[in-house]
């Protein structure tokens, strides 16, 4: 195994920082020097700017991206009793269900299209139920989901969507960005994905301002004001310190993006004609942002295995989540699996590379 310093990480947030860190150690400075570390002129632009980026709407900032996708589906759905569905995907992180449980739901998993691992429309209309109540998309590795033909499909069956967009900042579909075809987009600003915090963060982008009042007050213990609580909430806050890195990043996120796609595109060309290598697939009319590049291959854990020792860094996407028919730790859980054959397969040939 190579030393340590010929390493290619995975991902390097250090260079990141080095890249800008007379941004960073400016914005730091100020917080401090207001000590604005509970909400604050940093919290409150960045929501502002992070809804402009989004496309124009409101956004309600929280603690991580599993919160705001629960908080997201009680205040669209209200909270559930346990009887009621909301359909997802089985090929995503284990967050997207921990969503839907919290919020008193349970989880249908729906098979992915074998090209993109995004949801597969026809297994998710074949999914829908008389219980069904909504329905996450999960857009996953840096591509959407096809939004459109999906709200159709929810608009003749009275469904909500809130999509899972935790892999998505700056995806579109057909030029439209997450949040224009659905209640809600929720975002994750954990450190490693494309638009992320140096620490936990998340954020709901809604066109429905009272949505996310709504939101940013359950996140905020039920109050519009410090004691003022119109119902018992939690505690989901992003920090000041937090909201004043995204806002440094930010301003350069459309520009990483764009290097991602630079990346992936010469991986594509010096990946192509290997047959026992399955590339991504880019689906027309989405504009990818490679939050991973993915490529899937048989013998999984011995190509790891050759490329760690070459000082190359990968890492697995998602374990097999659907096999043997379903993980331990869901045995315990309301879920139902409708077929996810394909994301047993996926999970099980899947790895990301560096961009």
């Amino acid at each position: 195994m190579k030393p340590s310093q010929d390493r290619i990480p995975l991902v390097d947030l250090s260079a990141q920082y080095a890249a800008h860190e007379a941004e960073f150690n400016a914005a730091l400075k100020d917080c401090l020097a207001r000590t604005s570390f509970i909400g604050g002129p940093d919290h409150a632009a960045f929501a502002e700017e992070f809804a402009a980026w989004c496309g124009g709407g409101h956004v309600a900032l929280v603690g991580n991206g599993t919160d705001a996708l629960n908080l997201a589906l009680i205040e669209t759905l209200g909270p559930g009793d346990g009887t009621e569905e909301v359909i997802t995907v089985s090929h995503t992180f284990i967050a997207t269900t921990e969503a839907i449980v919290g919020a008193g739901y349970r989880p249908v998993l729906v098979d992915v299209d074998p090209d993109t691992c995004l949801m597969d429309l026809a297994a998710l209309e074949a999914a829908v139920g008389p219980k069904t109540r909504g329905i996450i998309p999960v857009h996953i590795y840096g591509q959407m989901t096809a939004m459109d033909r999906l709200a159709e499909i929810a608009k003749a069956r009275d469904l909500k969507i809130i999509e899972d967009a935790a892999q998505a900042h700056g995806a579109t579909w057909k030029g439209d960005l997450p949040g224009a075809h659905s209640d809600a987009a929720c975002f994750s600003f954990y450190p490693g994905k494309n638009l992320g915090a140096w620490g936990d963060g998340g954020a709901v982008f809604t066109r429905d301002p009272d949505l996310a009042d709504r939101i940013s007050a359950r996140a905020n213990h039920g109050r519009r004001d410090k004691y003022l609580h119109d119902f018992e909430g939690m505690n989901s806050r992003l920090d000041g310190l937090q909201a004043a890195i995204l806002r440094v990043k930010l301003r350069h996120i459309d520009d990483w993006n764009a290097a991602r796609r630079q990346v992936a595109s010469w991986y594509d060309e010096l990946l192509a004609g290997h047959n026992a290598i399955k590339l991504p697939t880019t689906a027309a009319g989405a504009e990818h942002v490679y939050h991973l590049y993915v490529i899937q291959v048989d013998d999984r854990d011995a190509v790891r295995l050759h490329l760690d020792e070459t000082g190359i860094g990968v890492g697995i996407t998602l374990s097999p989540s659907t096999s043997s028919p379903h993980p331990p730790i869901w045995d315990w859980l309301p879920t139902i699996f409708r077929s996810p054959r394909i994301s047993a397969s996926a999970s099980c040939r899947c790895r990301s590379i560096r961009r």
